[in-house]
């Protein structure tokens, strides 16, 4: 009889289980046929939050190839003078929508929420797809609503573009044989025009650490302290002419006293305008840099004056296909063409096929530079904990990845239980 039980339970909970299913199998279905004539789009962003834009937009095909979408859209962002964000909408029409594109902008504020900004982000979205969900079957399904009017007025700036930020940082870390106590402050100002550009920046940072070893304590100090004020005047839409100074102090770098003054030109073979999609630019700096240092260094100088020049060429394209960002940097002094550095860097992701995808990145530098390397050998303390620069002919880094995606050409559906991720639960 138990068994008997046992089997008819079995079976409810069996054909319980399969009703259930069938039945989310025809709300699937029936999404499915809703949209089959739906656009398929495909969206090139690299912080969305698609969960929240599927839900917002339920009326479009999101497709995980781009060469299967009919429209695409790239959304670039850069950092406003005001310390928000400049959102970059770019629609590029594909198969029977070729040749139809268009370009939205949304700017977010400095104090904007998350959450306001994840709602006008998307606004944008819809705004730039209507075009194109208008010639499909599915314009019915979506209603424009204006919101209640707002009265025109024009808006004065008191502050008169410019922006400050104070930041302080306390960190504490400690165990039985280690403590360490890190500070950490920051003042910026800043005004950004189309015309001007002008940033000052203080950056503090302290650190004091404490180790027992063999029953003797011992305390170790690291600081750094960096003022940096950058003017860039606007001449054109291609070049650019500014001057960098900067006085810093590092304990790390044996440095008890810096003044750096590098006037310098840009050319940049494509209009700043298009700053968001593509950029080429040349900078050339030429300067000079006043040092007084802690200890002597390995040249046997405690104080001196140098005159160096920098050229940097960087090269950034972000379009359907991936994305490239490169920079080449090279620097000498002109007391001994020797000192020098030269320094590549970048990152690089190409769509190879469908669902495969490439990520190569990092540097690669050859130091030749290093002035202020303090006489006579480090102790073992300053080499475990860091606290002193060490001597070194070059710094490699990198990183290759490769994502290869299958199945479905279709992700519509939004499922957020147990979780966003494919996370395990142990």
């Amino acid at each position: 009889m138990p068994m008997t039980n046992l089997c008819k339970v079995a079976l409810i909970f069996l054909s319980s289980f399969f009703s259930v299913s069938l039945l989310a199998q025809e709300v699937e279905t029936d999404s499915s046929v809703q949209r089959e004539e739906g656009l398929r789009i495909f969206i090139d962003c690299e912080r969305c939050d698609m969960n929240y834009i599927r839900d917002e937009v339920p009326y479009v095909n999101y497709v995980r190839d781009v060469k299967e979408a009919q429209l695409y859209i790239l959304e670039t962002r850069e950092t406003t003078g005001s310390g928000g964000r400049k959102y970059t909408y770019t629609f590029v029409g594909q198969q029977e929508f070729t040749g139809q594109n268009d370009t939205l902008v949304y700017s977010s504020r400095p104090d904007d929420s998350r959450d306001y900004q994840r709602i006008w982000r998307t606004q944008m979205l819809k705004m730039g797809l209507m075009p194109y969900v208008a010639k499909t079957p599915l314009y019915s399904e979506v209603l424009i609503d204006p919101t209640e009017g707002v009265e025109s007025q024009v808006v004065q700036d008191n502050w008169n573009n410019w922006v400050f930020e104070l930041q302080a940082e306390p960190d504490f870390e400690g165990e039985e044989s280690l403590k360490e106590l890190s500070l950490r402050s920051s003042a910026s100002a800043s005004k950004i025009t189309h015309d001007l550009k002008l940033e000052l920046d203080f950056d503090h940072r302290y650190t004091r650490t404490k180790y027992t070893y063999d029953d003797t304590l011992y305390t170790n100090d690291k600081s750094y302290q960096g003022l940096e004020l950058l003017v860039v005047k606007s001449l054109g839409q291609h070049l650019s002419a500014g001057v960098r100074a900067e006085q810093l102090s590092s304990s790390y770098n044996n440095i008890r006293l810096a003044l750096d003054i590098m006037p310098s030109l840009e050319y940049n073979i494509f209009p700043y305008s298009k700053s968001t999609r593509r950029q080429l630019r040349f900078l050339y700096g030429i300067g000079a840099s006043y040092r007084m240092y802690e200890d002597t260094t390995i040249y046997n100088q405690l104080e001196e004056l140098l005159w160096r020049q920098q050229l940097q060429i960087a090269y950034q394209v972000q379009e359907k296909w991936g994305s490239i960002n490169v920079s080449l940097e090279g620097s000498n002094y002109f007391h001994d063409l020797s000192k020098n550095r030269v320094q590549l860097s970048g990152y690089i992701s190409v769509r190879i096929l469908k669902g495969l995808s490439l990520r190569v990145g990092g540097g690669v530098a050859r130091i030749n530079d290093q002035l202020s390397l303090v006489m006579g050998e480090a102790s073992e303390a300053e080499i475990l904990l860091q606290l002193q620069e060490l001597e070194t002919s070059y710094n490699v880094e990198g990183f290759v990845g490769i994502t290869y995606t299958f199945g479905s050409i279709y992700n519509n559906i939004v499922n957020p239980r147990f979780g966003n991720g494919r996370r395990r639960f142990f």
